[in-house]
């Protein structure tokens, strides 16, 4: 199965193959040009690295937030044509999922929290058990620096954190003592395409906003016939 998988939550663009020969390449394009643009000649030029075409892709694999807005939109919007013009599978993942995946193949264990930069002093959190594998222990959320360490207040052991939320506040969370900093500015590709490629495209892809105000921002989502 060839996978291709896509993730704008971030101010870094980024995309990953994996063919069917187990050949994978990623690639984050952090260069200051806007998403639409990086996203389609990252594609592009990805595709034919790997010596594929579009009609040979099995399955698009789209990080659905939560994250920055304008970013998830255009990543969504171009899964969605894709997926639909080709007439391929479409899964949906989340920015939190990829971050903790990421951390699990590095070989972090123990509690997680991974945390995305929402902007407007707000982060985007979930917190994760990685042991045997990767397991959510909460749902996402909307809070801030400050409201999550003071939930910290007499932590059970060590607590490792990761994402582009953390390293905006890094000072904040470092603060509370037994707190294990994993850098992972950009949610891992090569975590996408593992998650991805067992999951069962739904027949609706929603958009993970979590904040009301950028919820009903009348974004279509893909529902099939």
């Amino acid at each position: 199965m060839n996978l291709i998988a896509i993730e704008t939550a971030t101010p870094a663009c980024a995309v990953g193959v994996r063919t069917t020969s187990g050949v994978e390449v990623t690639r984050v394009m952090n260069d200051g040009r806007r998403h639409t643009e990086a996203l389609v000649d990252g594609l592009q030029s990805l595709l034919e690295e790997v010596g594929l075409v579009p009609r040979e892709i099995s399955k698009v694999i789209v990080d659905r937030g939560p994250g920055l807005f304008t970013g998830l939109r255009v990543g969504l919007a171009t899964a969605i044509g894709l997926t639909q013009a080709l007439g391929i599978e479409l899964v949906g993942v989340t920015s939190l999922e990829m971050l903790a995946g990421g951390a699990f193949d590095a070989g972090v264990r123990g509690t997680l929290v991974a945390s995305v930069d929402g902007r407007r002093g707000e982060i985007f959190n979930q917190t994760f058990s990685l042991d045997a594998g990767v397991t959510p222990l909460d749902d996402p959320r909307v809070t801030t620096a400050e409201r999550e360490v003071a939930s910290w207040a007499s932590p059970a052991g060590t607590i490792t954190i990761t994402g582009d939320g953390v390293h905006r506040y890094l000072a904040i969370f470092q603060s509370v003592v037994g707190i294990i900093h994993f850098s992972q500015p950009v949610p891992s590709l090569h975590a996408a395409l593992d998650i991805g490629s067992d999951r069962v495209a739904s027949e609706v892809l929603v958009p993970l906003y979590l904040r009301e105000a950028d919820a009903v921002a009348n974004f279509s989502t893909r529902e099939r016939p």
